[in-house]
Order: C-alpha cells, then sequence, then structure tokens
C-alpha cells in the first residue's frame, strides 16, 4: 500500500495540485498531515511492504520529524517537494533526482534545539537575528493576504529602518566570543535556509560526527550589509572576514541581550533571548 500524507497549506494551498497524481491510484490512500488522528493511524499501521510519501514543504518535513520522531519506520519513506522555500530539497538532491527523494536516513540522528525549555528536531536550521525578524513579519503578513510574501522586501526594509541589533555571546564546544551588533546568529544542519540562502555552504549534514555549522554575520554597517546580502544566496559572504564568524561544533549556545524572533526551519517563536544545539 502507498500511503500519502500532504499538507493542504504547503505552498499557499497549491500543494493540493501535487497530489492529484495519487488520488486515482488504485493502492494509494491519501491523508492530510493536519489530521493527526488519522496521521497516526497510518503511521501505526506501516509494514515494510508499504511506502510513506510526505508532501509538503520544510516546515511540514520538521512537524513531522517532530511528531514521529521516535517511530523507526520499516518502510521506505518519501519527501515530495511541494514547498516555497524547498531549502531541505536544495541541499540534498543530486542532479537526478526528481522531486520525490528517500529520507529514511536523512531524518536520523537530527540535531535537536532547546528553546524556552522546549525541544525541538531541525532538519535545516535555527535562525537567530533579521532571519527570525523576517518569519516573524512574514507570519504577520499571511494572517492579512493570501499574497506570497516578499521576504526579501521584509529584510531589506528590516535591514536599513526596523531591525535593532543585538550583542550575544556564543559558546561552541565550551569556547566562547562575544560578537557587537549582530544582524544574523543562525546554527545550520543543511547548507540552505530562508528560501535559498546558502548561508553555510561549507555544512555537510552527512558527517560522521553530526556535527553543525554556526554563522554570526555581526558588526557591520547597514550600507554594508546591504552591499552584502546578496552573496547570502551563493555563500559568497564568507569571504568577508571581517564581519563573519563560523565555526563548527556538537553543542553550540547563542545568547542575545535582548529579545528576537528565532525561526526553527522557518516555524516562528517571538521574543527569544537564548537557544541551545545539541547535535
Amino acid at each position: 500500500m502507498k500511503y500519502i500524507l500532504y499538507n493542504q497549506l504547503s505552498r499557499n494551498g497549491k500543494c493540493v495540485n501535487d497530489i492529484e497524481a495519487y488520488i486515482n491510484e488504485p493502492n494509494a490512500t491519501v491523508v492530510s498531515v493536519l489530521d493527526k488522528e488519522k496521521t497516526e493511524e497510518v503511521i501505526k499501521c506501516l509494514t515494510k511492504e508499504d511506502s510513506l510519501i510526505l508532501v509538503g514543504g520544510d516546515g511540514t518535513l520538521n512537524h513531522f520529524v517532530n511528531d514521529f520522531k521516535d517511530v523507526d519506520f520499516p518502510c521506505n519513506v518519501f519527501f515530495n517537494t511541494a514547498g516555497t522555500g524547498n531549502d531541505f530539497y536544495k541541499d540534498v538532491k543530486n542532479e537526478n533526482d526528481e522531486k520525490i527523494i528517500r529520507i529514511n536516513d536523512l531524518i536520523k540522528n537530527l540535531p535537536k534545539v532547546i528553546v524556552n525549555d522546549k525541544e525541538y528536531l531541525f532538519i535545516n536550521g535555527v535562525g537567530f537575528g533579521i532571519d527570525g525578524y523576517c518569519c516573524e513579519k512574514g507570519d504577520i503578513l499571511q494572517k492579512k493576504s493570501t499574497k506570497p510574501v516578499n521576504y526579501s522586501s521584509i529584510a531589506i526594509k528590516g535591514l536599513l529602518f526596523h531591525y535593532k541589533r543585538p550583542n550575544a555571546k556564543i559558546t561552541v564546544d565550551g569556547v566562547t566570543k562575544e560578537y557587537k551588533n549582530v544582524w544574523l546568529a543562525p546554527t545550520m544542519k543543511g547548507r540552505y535556509y530562508g528560501g535559498g540562502m546558502m548561508v553555510a555552504p561549507n555544512q555537510d549534514r552527512n558527517l560522521e560526527d553530526n556535527s553543525v555549522t554556526n554563522v554570526v554575520l555581526y558588526k557591520s554597517r547597514k550600507l554594508k550589509t546591504l552591499i552584502m546580502f546578496p552573496s547570502l544566496f551563493k555563500g559568497a559572504h564568507v569571504k568577508y572576514t571581517k564581519y563573519v564568524d563560523i565555526r563548527k561544533g556538537k553543542h553550540i549556545i547563542v545568547e542575545f541581550d535582548r529579545p528576537t524572533a528565532l525561526q526553527i526551519d522557518g516555524e516562528t517563536i517571538v521574543g527569544v533571548t537564548r537557544y541551545e544545539v545539541i547535535a
């Protein structure tokens, strides 16, 4: 049996188009992943002869791995990318990959982040700074309109006018550094976040030690940061070593001196001063 779990809210509701091919298959069962009771029933009845296909975006995959983090799936689990940003797919796909990829091995041994005494797994990254600010403002706009949110526009306006840079204390595997006027302080499992920004170009999610990468963009003035901003999409920002600090590790603590919005795979938590990642 083939089971399809889909998120009808992905890509502003257009995710429904991605399940049309499955609906009329004779041995396919389609279930909304938002119906948690039915989804749990599907997970419980899986056998090695079945296949499970998750259809949605990064947020859908994040909820899936957190909701079923203790499940040892007996069958093949596939991800049919149908989101807006699709950062996970960008990071793991090969040149010959179609939209559907097998993820059994990719959802094991994920890092966890602790925020406000709650624990979450993440697949791409934890953003803290103007990236979290953009998600916070984007959430507000999504509640007011069905139009796609222009996160680049939010970022530029925040950079120039609205985002107030905190100072940060960041500890990576026991070594602490302090940073002034921080724009970004994400910790990454993959290379991409924010709809295609290659913020951690040298991060490899398949490393045996499961280490993650912390990236800090700090100290630069608004105009300089605006000039650097496009380089984030190609990973070229790493050349600005005066303003960018990159460290790899397995235990990372990021502390801001004022409350700031944080995002975990695009899901927003507001008013945060600290997060801790254990890889």
